[in-house]
């Protein structure tokens, strides 16, 4: 008899059917598990061992099989544990193997028996609902998969609930979804003395999605300005939230069940890897820039990054999602991210200040910057010189405007955003290309020429012309305009960062 209980194995937001069937075969006592099986995997058995001897039970004197089907697809991770169990307690009529066919199961054992938590159960919860089934994890994430929807979710703080559960002696309750967290605000906009000009390119990143990149002197406000960004940001809707959490719940960063309205801020530090910005690893991890999926993306110094790295986010940017390429596997993760960059003018930081600069200037901030490649600058919509703050400006009393006006005009351009895009996969204005971005932003006439004007004298990529009618697209709808303007077009314009001449 082969006793068969499903799971999952996980390739990036992807849960895939596995079926583990257990065997008993007469023979010397071996516990062997095949299948493609990794590390932890193949560690199970011990796992299981213990646990079913901590419920006083031992392992029948025969050769136990454990085949994880299909047996070319990888298997990682811990969550086998407790499908690899319930499949021999069905093998040896502890369980009813009957019952067990209606339920996906994961979960992680401990050698005492209790069923600890494995990342990725919403990601299961969210398998099987679509192929009808009910669902077994722990309890403590029990919360997390509730939010799949109308599935049975039974779960289990140990092996002993849970097979008292399918005997009737002590059913476990099903488990409510967790809280859905109300969006937090960072630091107030309000905090931010002088700066108009940067605090106005926040404002339109903020409305339409946009890169931006900050340029000043140590001490001008830029960190302080990126941590703003997320509180003049809309909350999260209930689709985006669950994205976000799919990413969380693969990553093992979902806490107690709690879906969050917040838009996700990653704020990596400049000796960051590749495998840890845009994800990978021995076992495929999702990076920063997929953890940041629909929010923001900080990258502080970023000449200090290596280059390798950097450049290692030009497709995200441009496609929104990452493609990790393995031997047996290719796995993708979503990147939808709003990549807000700093960096000083030059290594001393104080180009333009006679009294401050170093002895190389010019040279030094001509070397400082090429470490950024033109390529991923490209890839910016909004480029901003931010000034050092003077101490007039400092001593002045607080802006009367701060975070929540600002926050109310950029959720006005947003709510235009979503009427106009009801029917394109597009979310914000940074989103639109090709007929739709011509249907959208194209500007009336004198902005035409202005733009074509610019464009020669600026020497625009195709993909900075693309951005132009994006960001002025963005600027018309904070404005209430309808229509593509030229004085759109010339703040874009403003924004954009002029190619050096041979």
């Amino acid at each position: 008899m082969v006793s068969v209980v499903s799971t999952v194995a996980y390739l990036g937001l992807e849960a895939r059917a596995v079926e583990v069937q257990v065997q008993l075969i007469p023979g010397l006592p071996a516990f062997n598990i095949v299948g493609l099986a990794d590390k932890a995997v193949a560690e199970s058995r011990e796992r299981v061992r213990g646990a079913i001897a901590a419920m006083g039970l031992s392992l029948p004197p025969k050769r136990i099989v454990a085949n994880l089907s299909p047996a070319d697809l990888p298997k990682e991770g811990s969550h086998f544990d407790l499908a690899v169990a319930l499949a021999l307690l069905g093998a040896m009529g502890v369980v009813d193997a009957e019952t067990l066919a209606d339920y996906v199961v994961v979960g992680e054992l401990g050698l005492d028996a209790r069923i600890a938590p494995s990342p990725g159960v919403l990601l299961a919860a969210l398998h099987a609902s679509e192929i009808g089934k009910g669902l077994i994890c722990p309890a403590s994430q029990g919360a997390e998969a509730a939010w799949a929807g109308s599935i049975q979710v039974i779960a289990a703080p140990d092996i002993l609930s849970l097979l008292n559960h399918f005997k009737g002696h002590g059913l476990l309750s099903p488990p409510e979804p967790g809280d859905a967290e109300e969006a937090t605000h960072g630091p107030d906009l309000a905090q931010v003395k002088g700066q108009e000009t940067a605090k106005r390119a926040l404002e339109i990143a903020a409305a339409g999605g946009h890169n931006l990149l900050m340029v000043g002197p140590p001490g001008a406000g830029k960190s302080l300005m990126a941590a703003c960004l997320p509180g003049i940001l809309p909350p999260l809707d209930p689709g985006e939230a669950l994205e976000v959490s799919m990413v969380g719940s693969v990553a093992g960063t979902l806490n107690g069940g709690r879906l969050t309205r917040t838009r996700p801020f990653r704020a990596p530090h400049h000796s960051a890897s590749m495998a840890a910005l845009v994800g990978g690893g021995l076992k495929v991890k999702p990076g920063e820039v997929s953890l940041a999926h629909l929010g923001v993306l900080f990258l502080d110094e970023l000449p200090e990054f290596q280059r390798a790295v950097l450049d290692s986010l030009r497709q995200p940017l441009e496609t929104g999602t990452v493609s990790v390429a393995r031997a047996n596997a290719h796995v993708t993760f979503p990147a939808r991210v709003q990549l807000v960059a700093a960096m000083n003018p030059c290594r001393c930081g104080h180009l333009g200040d006679a009294a401050l600069a170093c002895s190389r200037a010019p040279r030094c901030a001509a070397d400082y910057q090429a470490k950024v490649s033109g390529p991923l600058l490209d890839r910016i919509d909004l480029h901003v010189d931010v000034q050092a703050v003077s101490a007039a400006d400092l001593v002045l009393p607080p802006p009367t405007e701060g975070s929540a006006e600002v926050r109310a005009r950029v959720a006005a351009a947003r709510t235009v955003q979503a009427v106009r895009y009801a029917d394109h996969p597009a979310r914000t204005n940074a989103e639109i290309d090709g007929a739709l971005l011509e249907q959208v932003a194209t500007p009336d006439e004198p902005g035409r020429k202005l733009l074509a004007q610019a464009s020669e004298a600026m020497r625009l990529s195709a993909r900075g012309y693309t951005r132009i009618l994006r960001v002025a697209r963005t600027i018309a709808d904070l404005a209430g305009s309808e229509e593509v303007g030229r004085i759109h077009v010339a703040e874009a314009l403003s924004y954009r960062r002029q190619a050096p001449r041979s």
